[in-house]
């Protein structure tokens, strides 16, 4: 029996330990933080961005306007009610006595009324503002689509910034080695110290390098995360997906403008906001012409009263009931002059339509330009990477064998760092005309309406 209950004691407290080492373990493991994909970069910043929210704000706004205009088809109805109290002095006709006696009255009545004809300014303006909510959409998906814009520029930045770490990092990972090498030698009296400190400070200028690259890294990631108005108490663990971008280098595209522009006119909203814009400028100046017409009303009314200075001396409910008033009544206004009020009004709304006209072409001109700068953007990017490639692998050969006869002790350490610093040179450049070829295809992809995504590179 006290050996059961040993065992009781000692399982117990195993059980304790362990409970407390997971509660432990659970504590200091910093919980996995969140790898950001392109797609989640742009839909966090839409939810987020202040101009996008706006512009939805703006986008409601229009709507109610909308829902006002449509609402003057149907009569209007109101109601009041009056409650009247005096004092006077009054006279008895049977003694002639005079007495200051109050009164009281009370009127109850209901009005309607009801556009009959305005010139069709009614029609016209649920019209207009229909086109008008339209267009507020259309303006929000342009704002969505520069911040959209904005947000992969953003990312690519970062990607390339993260390699640009990388690659200094596997170049100062390089110059240790031949630093050894370097150092051996010294020692046994094959190099002069010059060689040495030659290596030992490349090594120190690409360590500072490696320290601007990680600098130039947090801005970028600040930047996104600025565009992504990302505030959140975990920003210093941001980090990003890293797509698979081989698929998208050097496509050997030959983009044609014509086709791209024509695409873009069917799908880019900021035109299908210029043309709606100009056809509710358009019917501006039918609003505008109503003005000149004469307007047709309808109006009914019912209304009943009540006073206690009654001869009859009739009860509140009797008077109410048999003093009950019907009207009904037709109303017609004509202008005749109105300080030419109404023929300024249309005067303007031409102009306004003759300006959103400019602004519809000015609009498709702004794009057809876009698209063509966009498209020789693609052209010369590809020539650039091709170069990059070509000088890439040509110094990149020549470093190798450069590498070989240092490590032989055939190369100084003079010649040598030279070669590598033309290979650090060609690598750069190498890396800065791959993104900048990555990012106008992207470009080009936008103004063709296609989706600003990498989920089909995701490594």
């Amino acid at each position: 029996m006290l050996q059961k209950s040993k065992t009781m004691k000692t399982r117990f407290s195993a059980l304790i330990i362990s409970c407390f080492v997971s509660i432990t373990v659970g504590i200091n493991t910093p919980a996995q933080s969140k790898i950001w994909s392109v797609d989640e970069c742009i839909q966090y910043a839409l939810q987020k961005n202040i101009q996008v929210q706006q512009a939805q704000v703006s986008n409601d706004i229009y709507g109610i306007e909308m829902n006002y205009a449509k609402s003057a088809w149907y009569p209007s109805l109101s109601g009041s009610a009056r409650q009247n109290f005096s004092w006077s002095n009054q006279t008895n006709n049977t003694t002639g006595s005079t007495v200051f006696k109050g009164t009281d009255g009370t009127n109850i009545s209901l009005n309607s009324g009801m556009t009959v004809y305005n010139g069709n300014r009614i029609r016209n303006n649920v019209k207009q503002s229909e086109i008008n909510y339209e267009a507020a959409k259309y303006n929000t998906e342009v704002i969505k689509e520069t911040v959209s814009l904005n947000v992969l520029n953003a990312y690519l930045q970062v990607l390339f910034a993260e390699e640009q770490v990388k690659n200094i990092s596997d170049q100062i990972a390089s110059l240790n080695e031949q630093l050894n090498l370097a150092a051996e030698r010294l020692k046994l009296g094959v190099i002069a110290n010059s060689d040495y400190l030659q290596v030992k400070s490349q090594l120190a200028t690409e360590r500072q390098s490696l320290a601007t690259a990680r600098s130039q890294l947090a801005i970028n990631r600040i930047t996104l995360m600025q565009l992504m108005e990302y505030t959140e108490p975990e920003a210093g663990d941001f980090s990003i997906a890293h797509p698979n971008l081989d698929s998208l280098v050097n496509q050997k595209r030959i983009p044609d403008p014509k086709e791209v522009y024509q695409t873009a006119l069917g799908v880019k909203p900021e035109v299908k906001n210029a043309e709606l814009s100009k056809q509710s400028s358009q019917i501006g100046i039918e609003l505008a012409r109503s003005g000149l017409y004469p307007s047709l009303s309808m109006n009914a009314g019912l209304s009943t009263v009540y006073s206690s200075n009654t001869l009859s001396g009739s009860s509140f409910g009797y008077q109410m009931k048999n003093n009950i008033s019907p009207a009904i009544g037709i109303t017609a206004s004509i202008p005749i002059y109105l300080n030419k009020q109404a023929r300024t009004n249309v005067a303007v709304a031409r102009k306004n339509s003759e300006n959103s006209e400019l602004n519809e072409y000015n609009v498709k001109n702004q794009l057809r330009k876009s698209i063509e700068q966009a498209s020789q953007d693609v052209t010369s990017s590809q020539i650039e990477y091709e170069a990059s490639v070509e000088a890439y692998n040509a110094v990149k050969e020549s470093y190798d064998v450069a590498s070989e006869k240092y490590t032989q002790g055939i190369m100084n350490s003079v010649d040598f760092l030279i070669q590598k610093t033309t290979f650090i040179t060609a690598q750069s450049s190498l890396l800065q005309s791959k993104y900048r070829l990555i990012f106008s295809y992207k470009v080009l992809d936008f103004y063709s309406g296609l989706p600003l995504s990498f989920s089909s590179n995701i490594k």
